[in-house]
C-alpha cells in the first residue's frame, strides 16, 4: 500500500535518466562525474561527461536540488533510459534515506544480503547496484568500501559469485555467454538490478586464458593479481584484450552494416594537380583568406561540391523501408577524421552554399574541434558524402567504406612529386591517385565515372571552379 510518506519520498526526490543524446543511441559510458553527494545543483548546470557511440558529450540537469546519489561509477557503459543520478529537490525538510526505495527498477530478488557487496563494475571501484545497497547507503562514503571490496576480491582471484538461483541476462547476452562457454550463474553482475551485461560475460572470460600461463602450479595463488586489470587485460605478454565500446564500437557496427549491406564500387583516377598546388600557395597569400587555413583538402572539396552540383543525382540515399531512392537537394559534406577516441565523420552543414573563405573557415573548425574531442552528435548527423584523406599517412590511395546513409565517398591519396607527361615532354609534376567509393543501388557506374571525372578535371585545371560553378 502507498503510503503518505512514500509519496513524499516520491515528490521529493527527483531522477535523472540517461537521455538518448544521438539519433537513436541506445548506450553511454560515463566518462567524468562533475557533482558529487551533497554538492548542490541549478538547472542546466552539467553533471557529467559521457560517450556515446559518436561522441563525448556534457550532460545538464533539468532540476535544482542537492545530489543525494550517483547510480553509476565513471567508467560504465549505461542504457538510454536508466537513472544516473538522484537528487534531492526538497533538501532539508526530513530524512532523505527513503529516497532510495523507489530509485531500483525490476528489482526482482531485493531480500538477499549477500550479493550487494559482490558487485564489481567495469573500472575498479564504484555504488553497488542493489536496492538493499542503496536503502543502507546515505552518501557516497557509505558505498566505497563496499565496492572496493568487491573489486579487491575480483583481483585476488576469488572469481565470480553466484548472485542469485537465477541469473538475469538479456536473450543477446546469454547467446554470448554461450558462445564463450560461460556459465552466468558464475558471473558478476553490474546491470542495474542485478542484471548482467555483455561487458560481465566478457569480464568473466577474461580470467580463464589469465591462469593458462602461470609457470609454477604452485603461484596460482598470487598470478591473478597482476593479471586482471579492469579496463584493458594483458594475458601473459604475448596479448592484449581491449573492450570495445564508444566511438570504436560504432564505427565496428557502421562499417560491418554499410559492407554488407551497400553494394559498393570503387573507381580510380591519377591526376596531375600542379595546378591546384600553385592556387593553393597563391590563396595562402590572399588578404581575403587571411585567418583560415588554406590547404589542397579546400580545393578539393570545392571542387566535389561543384561535381555534385554537376551530377545531382549521385547525391541521394537509399530507403530500405519504402523502397525509395531519396534525392538530396542540399549536400551535407563529410570530412573524416581520426581522432583519440578513433574515426568520426562530422560535417558540413549545406557546404554547397558556402564561398570558398566559408568552407575555410568550416573545414578549420571541424576539424579543430574532431581534435578536441568535443564533436557533437548532430554535427556527425544527416551527412550526405564524404571526403577522407589518406594522403596525409603517405598512402597513395584506398578503397573506402561508405558513411553509412551516404550514397559516396572520396579518398585522395598523398600529393607526391611524379616523372608526368605534360606539353608533350616528360616533366615532375605534382600527381595523386583519386579513389571514388559509391553505393551501386543508387549510382550506377557512369553517373559514378562522371562524378570522379569532373573531380580530376577541376584539380587538373582549378579555373573550372569559376566556370562550372
Amino acid at each position: 500500500m502507498t503510503t503518505m510518506t512514500d509519496t513524499s519520498n516520491a515528490a521529493r526526490f527527483r531522477e535523472f535518466k540517461m537521455p538518448d543524446v544521438g539519433e537513436g543511441l541506445t548506450e553511454a559510458e560515463i566518462l567524468k562525474w562533475y557533482v558529487q553527494p551533497g554538492d548542490t545543483v541549478t538547472d542546466g548546470q552539467v553533471v557529467c561527461e559521457v560517450e556515446t557511440a559518436k561522441a563525448a558529450v556534457e550532460l545538464p540537469i533539468p532540476f535544482d536540488g542537492v545530489v543525494h546519489e550517483l547510480r553509476f561509477p565513471e567508467g560504465t557503459t549505461v542504457d538510454v533510459g536508466q537513472v544516473i543520478i538522484a537528487v534531492d529537490v526538497a533538501p532539508g525538510s526530513g530524512d532523505a534515506a527513503p529516497a532510495a526505495e523507489p530509485a531500483p527498477v525490476a528489482q526482482p530478488e531485493p531480500e538477499p544480503e549477500a550479493p550487494k557487496g559482490r558487485q564489481p563494475v567495469l573500472v575498479g571501484y564504484g555504488v553497488a547496484e542493489s536496492s538493499t545497497k542503496r536503502r543502507a547507503r546515505k552518501g557516497a562514503a557509505a558505498s566505497v568500501p563496499a565496492a572496493a571490496a568487491a573489486i579487491q576480491g575480483e583481483m585476488n582471484g576469488h572469481g565470480a559469485v553466484v548472485p542469485e538461483s537465477r541469473p538475469l541476462a538479456k536473450p543477446p547476452v546469454r547467446k554470448l555467454a554461450k558462445d564463450l562457454g560461460i556459465d552466468l550463474a558464475t558471473v558478476v553482475p553490474t546491470g542495474e538490478g542485478g542484471i548482467i551485461t555483455r561487458e560481465d560475460v566478457h569480464a568473466a572470460a577474461k580470467p580463464v586464458p589469465a591462469q593458462a600461463p602461470a609457470p609454477v602450479a604452485a603461484a596460482a595463488a598470487p598470478a591473478p593479481e597482476t593479471s586482471a586489470p579492469a579496463v584493458v587485460t594483458t594475458v601473459g605478454a604475448r596479448e592484449t584484450r581491449i573492450p570495445v565500446k564508444g566511438v570504436r564500437k560504432a564505427i565496428a557496427q557502421a562499417m560491418v552494416g554499410s559492407a554488407f549491406t551497400a553494394p559498393h564500387v570503387t573507381e580510380f583516377v591519377t591526376v596531375d594537380v600542379t595546378r591546384t598546388m600553385k592556387l593553393v600557395a597563391e590563396l595562402k597569400e590572399d588578404k581575403d583568406m587571411a585567418g583560415v587555413r588554406v590547404n589542397p583538402l579546400l580545393i578539393i572539396a570545392k571542387a566535389l561540391l561543384v561535381a555534385i552540383k554537376r551530377n545531382p543525382e549521385v547525391n541521394a540515399a537509399w530507403d530500405e523501408a519504402n523502397q525509395e531512392i531519396v534525392q538530396k537537394h542540399y549536400v551535407n559534406l563529410g570530412i573524416a577524421a581520426a581522432t583519440p577516441r578513433g574515426l568520426i565523420v562530422p560535417n558540413i552543414k549545406d557546404a554547397h552554399e558556402q564561398t570558398l573563405p566559408q568552407l575555410a573557415a568550416s573545414l578549420g573548425e571541424l576539424v579543430s574541434t574532431a581534435r578536441e574531442g568535443k564533436t557533437s552528435p548532430a554535427a556527425m548527423a544527416g551527412g550526405t558524402v564524404t571526403i577522407t584523406n589518406v594522403g596525409v599517412f603517405g598512402v597513395d590511395t584506398g578503397t573506402p567504406i561508405l558513411n553509412p546513409g551516404e550514397s559516396a565517398i572520396l579518398a585522395v591519396g598523398a600529393i607526391k612529386l611524379q616523372p608526368w607527361v605534360h606539353k608533350g615532354k616528360v616533366k615532375p609534376r605534382q600527381v595523386t591517385t583519386l579513389a571514388l567509393s559509391f553505393d551501386h543501388r543508387l549510382v550506377d557506374g557512369e553517373l559514378g565515372s562522371k562524378v570522379l571525372a569532373d573531380v580530376a578535371a577541376i584539380l587538373e585545371q582549378p579555373k573550372r571552379l569559376i566556370t562550372w560553378a
